[in-house]
């Protein structure tokens, strides 16, 4: 049976998050719904599954179909029925055994804040403006508590049938122009993970907690001792590695 990868790029703005659910516009939706007539129904696997408004520059999606697809053909149908919301980047053909899920090695998110008193109204739906100052050099020591295996419970939506125990490779902020960018990069995240990280950072960056306050709000395991979520529009599912080392 032949396995086929797909990298998409997708506008998360009108999307329910990625994963299929009844009566609500989603990716995986439309993206199964484009490739019906083609390979009729198949279930598809996904890197990484964004909630509700989070945006997507490198996800990866994998499929096995029956027989072997026109790869052009599929491409170039694909690319005319999601567009302009998700954009189909590429589609090839791949070794058997190939999962965009399970043979994924590591995520790298990204979250952006605009972190300035005037508002861009072109920017309003992919960073969070924050007008007041923040401490980016606190922030980015924060962040580097993050890195190594750690419970992640107290950054994590509880889930009764999985753990939140994750591997960080790496955890940074760091300034572009107007905006701040933190990049976090994993084997795998659990729920609201990412979100959560910014929200205890930009605490630090207002001077409400240190840097130092990060490994006891971990080491407590308690939703209640983080400082909730960051809005998800900040947020991009920027790359995944398959077979090397991810760049700093």
């Amino acid at each position: 049976m032949p396995t086929y990868r797909l990298d998409l790029a997708y506008d998360g703005t009108a999307f329910h998050g990625y994963a299929r659910q009844p009566d609500v516009r989603t990716v995986q939706g439309e993206l199964e719904d484009a490739l019906f007539k083609h390979t009729g129904p198949l279930p598809t696997s996904v890197a990484g599954r964004t909630d509700a408004g989070v945006h997507a520059r490198g996800q990866v999606v994998s499929f096995a179909p029956p027989e072997a697809a026109d790869t052009g053909r599929v491409l170039r149908s694909l690319r005319s029925q999601v567009a302009p919301d998700i954009g189909v980047v590429a589609l090839r053909r791949v070794a058997g055994g190939f999962d965009a899920r399970f043979s994924a090695a590591w995520r790298r998110y990204r979250y952006r804040v605009r972190n300035t008193g005037v508002p861009d109204p072109f920017d309003r739906l992919y960073a969070l403006a924050v007008p007041e100052p923040l401490d980016v050099a606190a922030m980015h020591r924060a962040a580097a508590h993050f890195v190594g295996r750690h419970d992640f419970a107290s950054l994590c939506r509880a889930s009764p049938t999985g753990t939140t125990v994750r591997t960080v490779l790496a955890a940074g902020w760091r300034a572009a122009g107007s905006s701040l960018c933190f990049d976090v990069v994993a084997r795998a995240f659990c729920h609201q993970m990412v979100r959560s990280q910014v929200a205890l950072c930009l605490e630090v960056g207002r001077g409400r907690l240190s840097p130092a306050d990060v490994p006891a709000v971990l080491a407590a395991r308690d939703r209640n001792a983080a400082r909730g979520a960051a809005a998800p529009h900040g947020l991009t599912l920027w790359e995944v590695g398959y077979d090397r080392t991810p760049a700093p």
